[in-house]
């Protein structure tokens, strides 16, 4: 699956927090910021491979002021109306360590003028 991550929005699966993520790419260079709830800033950087899976780090920091940082790999499925889904296998590290599995949809909504 050659997916083309550049402009793409993600949230979390059925997540109303208003944690929202724009992608780019160049290449197989793949980067996001992200904020909302209780975000205050986050990022991720990485590589896509072939198939189109994500291998990326993150850091955020949240609206307490705690730093997390993590890495995670992000399979592309695609859901049942066609849009893509990223199956996220993360792994949290220091002392919020932790790991898990989320599901991040792609916003195919049109964005808010600002």
């Amino acid at each position: 699956m050659t997916i083309d991550y550049d402009g793409r929005r993600f949230r979390k699966l059925a997540s109303t927090d208003g944690v929202t993520a724009r992608y780019h790419q160049k290449d197989d260079l793949v980067w996001a910021d992200f904020a909302g709830g209780p975000v205050r800033r986050g990022s991720v950087n990485g590589v896509c491979g072939p198939d189109g899976t994500l291998h990326l780090a993150y850091t955020m920091v949240l609206a307490g002021g705690d730093v997390i940082s993590g890495r995670t790999v992000n399979t592309p499925e695609r859901d049942a109306d066609g849009g893509l889904l990223l199956r996220e296998e993360w792994e949290r590290y220091g002392p919020h360590a932790e790991t898990g599995v989320s599901y991040l949809a792609e916003v195919r909504e049109p964005e808010e003028a600002g």
